[in-house]
């Protein structure tokens, strides 16, 4: 095998790791909240509410992106600091998209879940400056994600006023 082909073969697992570690957040908080989206519909739904299905769908989209913009600043060198730093955050807003999954529909706490989607908001801001100074396009492929949950913070606030 030849150095060039290594080398792509290198990039595209490393590719896949990342983009499989993004999906994997979203299907085990999944697993996690398995069997409540039937009472979710059954919440008072404010008129923008999408239907149900729709979630999967984005969700499996955006974390296909963010596992493309992690590798893409990972690739451009875990050695240094800013890379790392980016990472680092990166990692925590997983960690905190992967809670608020289980926050607002397994543990039904509306208030609680728009507070953490707050925090969440926020970290993937940081997130994205950070990963858009190493990487432009990187930035850019966190745009839908930072659009997604502000529509879902809007959309969990709504639902928790309306379900007081």
């Amino acid at each position: 095998m030849t150095k060039k082909m290594l080398n792509w073969i290198q990039h595209a697992v490393g590719l896949l790791i990342s983009i499989a570690i993004a999906e994997g957040v979203g299907i085990l908080s999944s697993f996690f909240t398995r069997g409540t989206m039937e009472k979710y519909q059954q919440l008072v739904q404010p008129s923008f509410s999408p239907p149900g299905w729709v979630f999967s769908i984005v969700w499996s989209v955006l974390f296909l992106l963010m596992g493309i913009a992690s590798y893409r600043v990972y690739n451009a060198g875990i050695q240094k600091p800013v890379v790392k730093n980016a990472l680092i955050f990166y990692t925590i807003q997983l960690i905190f998209n992967f809670f608020w999954t289980i926050i607002f529909f397994r543990l039904e706490l509306r208030g609680f879940a728009f507070v953490w989607l707050i925090i969440l908001w926020v970290l993937i801001i940081i997130t994205t400056v950070k990963f858009y100074k190493i990487d432009k396009i990187a930035g850019y492929l966190m745009v839908p994600y930072i659009l997604w949950v502000s529509f879902a913070g809007l959309l969990n606030y709504s639902i928790w006023q309306l379900n007081k």
